[in-house]
């Protein structure tokens, strides 16, 4: 069973009503290559997905739909598949673990081109997650992406990554009981992520991201990890669209 990393994005942000939608959305569909679990030095393709709300109306409360630049909120999630022995036999003797659902909460500061008068822009984010379904531990993350937008189609990031987990993440995923190995919490991995997105029309488009993470202190020592590789690739191509009510 393939680790199955799903980024949700939303951005929220006050803002005054630009149009009569009470809400609009992107919805992305596509497919990915990731590490079977943290760790494993092989690779497993599978189906992946994205959502990014862009606009929502309760009430008087409007949350999107204004000027994306500046700083803001965004909501955060991430879904990782179980870990099992049967699916790796090279983890036989580990307890298995559930799959796991973490959702949080972040800062951004945004400075979008527009791909006409302005090519270069950045985004910076630092977010918090708490795994609400398996693991019941902390993680946070902070990056900063350069933004290229040669044209109103195109768009390019990238940047690097820092990623970080309590003691009972790092336990969860890095311990190994079978030679007595405890991980502590800490900075987790450091890493790179880079993007390349293009809009075919107001509606649809296409994202392909790739990223490289490296573990670093408990992690990187753990058996689990020295036994397959501190060094995990993964890929995604997703076709996107906006969707409005």
């Amino acid at each position: 069973m393939k680790c199955v990393l799903i980024a949700g994005l939303c951005v929220f942000a006050s803002g005054a009503s630009v149009s009569a939608e009470v809400l609009s959305f992107d919805l992305g569909l596509g497919v990915q290559s990731t590490p079977g679990y943290f760790g494993d030095d092989d690779v497993e393709s599978g189906a992946t997905g994205s959502f990014a709300l862009d606009r929502l109306v309760l009430g008087g409360l409007t949350i999107g739909g204004g000027d994306p630049n500046g700083f803001g909120f965004k909501g955060a999630f991430r879904a990782i598949s179980e870990r099992s022995a049967d699916d790796h036999a090279e983890l036989a003797g580990l307890t298995d673990v559930d799959a796991a659902v973490e959702v949080g909460a972040g800062l951004t500061f945004t400075a979008l081109p527009d791909g006409v008068s302005t090519t270069l822009g950045n985004y910076v984010f630092a977010e918090v997650r708490y795994g609400v379904v398996g693991h019941e531990s902390y993680v946070a993350e902070i990056g900063t992406d350069v933004i290229y937008k040669p044209s109103t189609e195109w768009e390019f990031r990238a940047g690097p990554r820092l990623f970080a987990g309590d003691d009972d993440y790092a336990a969860t995923y890095f311990s190994d009981t079978r030679v007595g190995y405890e991980a502590d919490g800490g900075l987790l991995s450091r890493g790179f992520q880079a993007s390349a997105g293009y809009d075919f029309s107001d509606d649809w488009g296409v994202l392909g991201t790739v990223r490289y993470d490296q573990f670093t202190n408990d992690a990187a020592d753990s058996p689990i990890v020295q036994n397959g590789s501190e060094d995990q690739v993964s890929m995604s191509l997703i076709v996107t669209r906006a969707i409005s009510f």
